[in-house]
């Protein structure tokens, strides 16, 4: 292909004048040749009387030799500009001290001994500990630097047998959604033989006597649900559920995983039909009877369900007929139309719920903040865990059984705290507070709304240090996501703690298409709605230039996934609102996304190219489709990686030289492709730290000073 001088010479003439012949320049004074050279070798799709041209559709496949010398010329062609970075040195010791530290996660308790993650400050990867008692020692039972020498493989915890002598935990490798899973004796301290080989799983369980693994397995025939006895081989485990239940086949987007009850008498499957799930059924077994067939709870209904099983009844939150959620008492055999109510629907959409303890414990959002409510099992008011302002609270961990629950609480400018909470007296103690150089008092959090498109009214978080000049010439980076009913509330993260240390503004708009204001609010942007989402981010944008925080010189954005469709829209919609563009693990060509790797979960979310009705919205606004050519781009880095076993990396292989070829402005337009990290957390605190440090370099460097060559 482009190693032939003559064709590599006929795209360039083919290309004319255009971005590839102009040298580069960025902001700070960087400066670099024209991008890597790319074929262009059309190939022409018929979508229902629409002809579509994908030029760089040879770059889909990830193994042939040419896809290969592409990744290394356009990563060795980024690290070029990287070199020329002068923060990046600062970025790597500041965000060394943000991230290189102690830290300790949520336990979980069985028979009075505690099993958590632990990582201790110089470490690459969390280690399995135990602790025997509140206050016992902690010893470490798996250590992943052990197991490799590839310190990208970290170990996870699944599960721990009931009396807490045999522990499920998993390992994979960078950045995969991939794990395997493996069983180690607490007590000898040795793994068994039984491995499941890396896969996708959903769920690992210990059966109530602790001699099997309940798990659910995820491949292209689908999600199936398998009992595997300790001490015999994977190829005899027993399959539970798949395939079809009560004559109704169950497909590859429907996932599932088995839960047993926490007194051990059920087997509990819940089928998530989609990514979102628009669906939820219920069913479940009664393990006190061997060979029992599986019973429903709820079947069939265009609603989705969560269930727990406490003190002999079943508690479920919906959203069936209530958008912003209620917990009804489930009666197996009955519509849900006559359950009892427990909490009723509210004016607040219910972010998460949990018992433990024998109580409910509700997280509502109130305009995106955090408030749990304390309930008894019938419903009776009982309290309010208190939290220390704007920011966000995990839902209360634990068994239904447990007196203790253990829950988190950060903000953008606070740090997570791990908190204890006794269920019977609400005294709360601290579990695990980092130690991290962030003073807090010198920094503001607050909320503002703004005004869509539509006059839709939207929430936003805006974060800096106190007295931070608006005059619109501070830097200001602005995230957000916008899809699958995912709530963004504020969290702690080193790299934007880095960026507002140096004196940089953070905001987070709410967008449509999330959860916070309920599935009504998630329901607005999805399908051929889509556009609200972006309309929204624009809005944003607008705002906070108007509002003098920033302008469109100093403006960056980032996000990732489904963010990185955000992000692909800003880039092709709104050039000139931004002057920085970070696009991690993108969803790009939306009119082929379904057809690679898990795409096709999220039709429920998108819908499809396949089908006529729904072509025309995603040919709209789908970013590969709507690069035009000779158009003033801002900087951008494209970020992704072999490991993201979720988003098909093509995406971003594609957009990069479309981009390249396509725009006008001489900024730069760098792939930033690792061969380690993918869509999932994992890589090495180090590896962690580089790609951080790559991130906020060029975020940084492209919203600072604008040399004549690397205008506008």
């Amino acid at each position: 292909m482009r190693r032939i001088l003559g064709l590599e010479m006929m795209v360039w003439c083919a290309l004319g004048t255009g971005a590839l012949a102009q040298a580069i320049h960025g902001r700070e004074g960087i400066a670099l040749p024209p991008p890597p050279p790319v074929d262009a070798i059309a190939v022409t799709d018929n979508y229902f009387g629409t002809k579509i041209v994908d030029s760089y559709r040879w770059l889909e496949d990830s193994k042939s030799p040419e896809t290969r010398a592409f990744i290394d010329e356009q990563n060795t062609y980024t690290a070029r500009y990287l070199k020329q970075a002068r923060i990046r040195p600062q970025a790597v010791d500041d965000l060394d001290a943000l991230e290189n530290i102690s830290v300790t996660g949520a336990p979980t308790e069985r028979a009075g001994s505690y099993f958590f993650r632990k990582r201790l400050a110089g470490e690459q990867q969390y280690s399995l500990y135990v602790r025997h008692g509140w206050t016992g020692k902690d010893e470490r039972l798996i250590d992943p630097a052990k197991l490799s020498r590839d310190t990208n493989t970290s170990v996870g915890l699944d599960d721990v047998s009931r009396d807490g002598t045999l522990m499920a935990y998993s390992v994979k490798s960078g950045g995969a959604d991939e794990t395997s899973i493996h069983v180690l004796n607490v007590k000898t301290g040795k793994t068994l033989e039984d491995e499941l080989p890396a896969a996708r799983y959903f769920g690992v369980n210990f059966a109530p006597n602790g001699a099997s693994l309940y798990y659910s397995r995820n491949n292209k025939q689908g999600t199936l649900l398998f009992q595997h006895v300790l001490g015999t081989r994977t190829s005899a485990d027993t399959l539970v559920f798949g395939h079809e239940f009560r004559g109704e086949a169950l497909g590859g987007n429907d996932l599932f995983s088995g839960e047993v009850t926490d007194d051990g008498r059920y087997l509990v499957v819940q089928i998530n039909r989609g990514v979102p799930a628009r669906r939820v059924d219920i069913v479940f077994r009664d393990l006190t009877k061997p060979g029992s067939p599986f019973e429903i709870l709820v079947w069939g209904l265009d609603s989705r369900f969560e269930v727990v099983y406490a003190k002999g009844a079943w508690y479920v939150k919906t959203d069936y007929k209530a958008p912003n959620g209620r917990i009804l008492k489930g009666d197996p055999g009955v519509l849900p139309d006559v359950w009892q109510t427990v909490v009723p629907e509210g004016a607040n959409v219910i972010e998460e719920w949990s018992i433990v303890g024998e109580k409910l414990y509700v997280t509502r959002l109130i305009d995106v903040k955090t408030e749990t409510s304390v309930y008894s099992l019938d419903g009776k008011a009982a309290g309010k865990i208190e939290y220390e302002g704007i920011g966000s609270a995990s839902g209360l961990t634990g068994r239904t059984t447990d007196r203790y629950g253990y829950c988190t609480f950060s903000s953008f400018i606070v740090p997570w705290t791990t908190y204890r909470l006794d269920t019977v007296t609400g005294k709360r103690e601290i579990f695990f507070r980092p130690k991290i150089d962030f003073d807090s008092s010198r920094y503001e959090l607050k909320q503002v709304f703004f005004k869509s498109k539509d006059g839709t009214r939207v929430p936003m978080f805006i974060a800096g240090k106190k007295g931070l000049k608006r005059d619109g010439t501070e830097r200001l980076l602005m995230t957000g996501y916008g899809g699958f009913d995912a709530s963004e509330t504020p969290y702690w993260s080193p790299a934007l703690a880095w960026w507002m240390e140096q004196g940089g503004w953070f905001a987070l708009p709410n967008l449509r298409g999330g959860g916070e204001y309920g599935e009504n609010w998630h329901e607005q942007a999805m399908f051929e709605k889509k556009q609200n989402v972006f309309d929204d981010w624009f809005a944003a944008a607008e705002y906070l230039i108007a509002e003098k925080y920033t302008s469109p010189a100093h403006f960056a954005i980032t996000g990732r996934s489904n963010g990185g469709l955000l992000m692909g829209a800003s880039i092709t919609q709104r050039p000139e609102l931004f002057s920085a563009v970070w696009c991690g693990y993108p969803l790009l060509d939306m009119l082929r996304y379904q057809k690679f790797l898990v795409g096709a979960y999220w039709i429920t979310e998108y819908g499809s190219a396949d089908e006529e009705k729904q072509f025309p919205y995603l040919l709209k606004y789908s970013p590969y489709q709507n690069v035009k050519q000779d158009t003033a781009y801002p900087a951008v880095m494209f970020f992704t990686g072999d490991s993201d076993t979720r988003v098909d990396p093509l995406h971003a292989r594609k957009m990069t030289p479309l981009v390249q070829a396509a725009s006008s402005s001489g900024r730069p337009v760098l792939l930033h492709y690792s061969l380690a990290g993918g869509h999932s957390a994992g890589v090495s605190v180090e590896q962690q730290i580089q790609d951080d440090a790559d991130q906020l370099a060029f975020l940084w460097t492209e919203t600072g000073q604008a040399t004549p060559a690397s205008q506008p």
